[in-house]
């Protein structure tokens, strides 16, 4: 899924680049974009792409942890409980979505 965003908006770059309709067009689309972004729905479906994959971040960690155990580096693990204390003091992630 992030390969075809990846390609699509490289489409798009290239086509705002490439066209001769100029600032007109790229204003057109500029504008669809932004009321694309601002559409409850797509808003709705990332914010639940984003629990989603918070609870699975979960699940894998614990499950990592329980068969790694003891072999983690104490630098990694030191990092990795900096970047959880980090996320949990804010509240969202660099998104915008909330850690609810």
């Amino acid at each position: 899924m992030r390969y075809r965003l990846t390609f699509i908006a490289g489409v798009a770059l290239g086509y705002v680049l490439g066209t001769r309709a100029g600032r007109e067009r790229y204003e057109q689309l500029k504008k669809a974009a932004q009321q694309l972004a601002e559409n409850p729905a797509v808003r709705n479906a990332a914010e639940s792409a984003a629990h989603g994959s918070r609870d699975f971040a979960g699940k894998a960690y614990h499950s990592v942890s329980e068969k790694v155990g003891d072999k983690v580096p104490v630098s990694v693990s030191d990092r990795v409980r900096s970047l959880r204390e980090r996320s949990g003091q804010n509240g969202s992630d660099d998104w915008g979505t909330t850690n609810t």
